[in-house]
This record gives C-alpha cells, structure tokens and sequence, in this order.
C-alpha cells in the first residue's frame, strides 16, 4: 500500500459526462469475471451500462484529482448496502478500495446496521478483501450461486 496514494483518494458526485469513463472503468476492471460467469458481449454490456448508470447514485474515486474508479453506496433504515466499487486495475492494490470500505464499515457501525454487499465467486481477490474487512458469506444467489452475499454486523451484535 501506498500510503501517500491513500491520502489523496476523492470521492466526487458523477455527471452525465462520465458515463463512458464508468463503461471503460467497468470494462477494464469486471470483464474478465462477467466473462468467466456470463461470456462477455460488447453491445449487451454497454446496453446495461447504459440502463444502470444512475449519475445521481454513482461517485467518482479521484487519485489526486485523477478518475480512478467509481463507487455506488445505497443507505437503507436498516443496512449500508455497497452496490458497487470498481477501481482501474492499474491503481488496484494501493489502498483506495480499503480505504473507501472502512469508511463504510465504520458509518454502518455509528449507524448500528450492517454492511452489506454482493461479490461474483469469481472474484477471489475481491472476496478476501472483504473478508479481511470484517465481512463473512451469509448466502448464494443469482444464476447458479454465482454471487456470494457477504455481511459485516455491527460490534455487540
């Protein structure tokens, strides 16, 4: 980890103009486990990017004022639910994920609810992040137990 990269993580309020970084980011950093699951097809994918981005929902991670990822947090009653991070593969193992992640462990722990999220079960890398973070399975679903939900309690629970 880098901790001088770690200090200078940003999270902004995504815009219509950055509907094509979050493609490209998404491209670069899911499609080999989109195609490990679901076979990877250009036109299909950018069909549902285009019906899941949601600017009003999505932050853009800044690196020192660079885009280096995205991050999608939906806050419920009784659950943080991370619906999404990706970060560019060429700035993944510095530290942004974890940081960004903390960040939500500890905002679900002063809230007394959960973090809660989805992993696909190609994703071992991702997974063990989470599990280093606090988060355990708690179930499978999806076509053929191909997401692994995973779920942080908060202390005294």
């Amino acid at each position: 980890m880098h901790s001088e990269d770690v200090e200078r993580v940003g999270l902004r309020q995504a815009s219509g103009e950055d509907g094509e970084f979050c493609y490209r980011l998404h491209k670069a950093a899911m499609k080999e486990y989109v195609d490990a699951i679901w076979g990877w097809e250009e036109q299909a994918q950018r069909e549902y990017h285009e019906r899941q981005y949601d600017p009003a929902r999505w932050q853009v991670i800044t690196l020192g004022g660079v885009d280096v990822g995205m991050i999608s947090v939906d806050r419920h009653p009784d659950h943080v639910y991370l619906g999404r991070i990706e970060v560019l593969p060429e700035y993944q193992g510095r530290g942004i994920g974890t940081r960004l992640i903390r960040a939500l462990v500890d905002e679900a722990e002063r809230k007394g609810v959960p973090l809660v999220l989805d992993v696909l079960v190609v994703n071992r890398r991702a997974y063990a992040l989470y599990q280093r973070l606090g988060l355990r399975e708690v179930g499978r679903h999806g076509d053929g137990d191909n997401k692994i939900r995973m779920r942080r309690e908060p202390s005294g629970r």
